[in-house]
C-alpha cells in the first residue's frame, strides 16, 4: 500500500505497507527501562469478592490494573506541561499526529573536563557539533534522534542513578530555528539526570523567548533498531488519551520512496 502525502511544498510517496515501530513495549515487572526512580509497571489481575480478573487462576476474563509512571517506564510523549504550573496535557494540546520526519544516529561526545556544577567529566552529551551536518527540508516538522552504541540493551536499561547522555541545551535551540516541532530520542530524557532542576534542554525547545510553543512535544525513550536505515519517514504519534503532561505513546515510522 502506497500513498502520495502532499504538504504544500511537494510530493512524496510513502510505503504504508511497511509500518516500523520505534517504541518500547511495555510489560509487567522488571523486562523494561526505567528511569527517575520510578518502579517497575505492576500488572496486577483486579481482585474483589467473588471475582478475579485472571482466567488462569479461575476468573471469566482477564481485566489488570496497571500502576506505571510514564516519564519513568518506557516510551512516551510529553507537552510542555512538563514544566508549567498550569496542569496543560497532552491530549489537549497535541493536534497532528502525522508528519514528514528525519531519522538520524549520533554518537554523543564525551566531556573530558569539567565545564560546571551541572556538566562533569564524563557526561555523554549531544551537542551542536555533532548536528551541523544536519539538512531539513521546510517540510520535516519531526527529528529522530537514535545514539550510538546502539544496543537492544535499551528495551531494559536501567537508567536510575547512572547519568544517561542528554542534549545540549543550544542544541536544542538549532533544531528549533530549524523548524523542528517534534523530537523523538532514544533517551530517558533531553536533560541531565541531575541538574538542579534547571531543565534546560526543555525549556529552550519549548520556549522561543517568552513564547510557549504548546504543540511542540518531546518523545524520549523510543528504540529504533539498526535494521532501520537513517533518512526521510512519514512519522505516525499515537498517544493515549490521558489526561496528563505525559502519555505511553507508540510512533511509528513509514519510509519515504519516492
Amino acid at each position: 500500500m502506497t500513498a502520495h502525502i502532499e504538504t504544500g511544498q511537494r510530493t512524496v510517496k510513502v510505503d504504508l505497507g511497511r509500518p516500523l515501530p520505534i517504541s518500547i513495549r511495555m510489560r509487567n515487572g522488571s523486562s523494561n527501562p526505567v528511569a527517575w526512580y520510578a518502579s517497575y509497571p505492576e500488572f496486577t489481575p483486579v481482585l474483589m469478592e467473588g471475582f478475579i480478573g485472571s482466567v488462569s487462576k479461575g476468573g471469566s476474563v482477564n481485566t489488570n490494573d496497571i500502576k506505571f509512571n510514564p516519564h519513568g517506564n518506557g516510551t512516551h510523549t510529553e507537552c510542555i506541561g512538563h514544566l508549567t504550573e498550569e496542569a496543560h496535557q497532552i491530549d489537549e494540546f497535541m493536534r497532528d499526529f502525522i508528519f514528514l520526519a528525519k531519522l538520524i544516529s549520533v554518537e554523543p561526545e564525551v566531556l573530558l573536563l569539567d565545564e560546571s556544577e551541572f556538566r562533569k567529566k564524563g557526561d555523554k552529551i549531544i551537542n551542536e557539533e555533532l548536528l551541523h551536518g544536519l539538512d531539513l527540508e521546510p517540510d520535516v516538522k519531526a527529528l529522530i534522534i537514535r545514539t550510538l552504541p546502539n544496543e537492544d540493551f535499551k528495551l531494559t536499561q536501567v537508567y536510575t542513578g547512572n547519568n544517561p547522555a542528554y542534549m545540549d541545551n543550544q542544541a536544542m535551540d538549532m533544531l528549533k530555528e530549524m523548524g523542528v516541532e517534534h523530537l523523538l530520542i532514544d533517551l530517558p530524557s533531553v536533560d541531565r539526570e541531575n541538574d538542579g532542576g534547571k531543565m534546560l534542554a526543555h525549556r529552550a525547545f519549548w520556549y522561543q523567548g517568552n513564547k510557549a510553543r504548546m504543540h511542540s512535544t518531546i518523545t524520549e525513550m523510543v528504540y529504533v533498531p539498526d535494521s532501520i536505515a537513517d533518512g526521510d519517514y512519514l512519522l505516525n504519534i499515537m498517544v493515549a488519551p490521558l489526561g496528563n503532561d505525559a502519555s505511553p505513546s507508540k510512533p511509528v515510522l513509514y519510509p519515504v520512496i519516492g
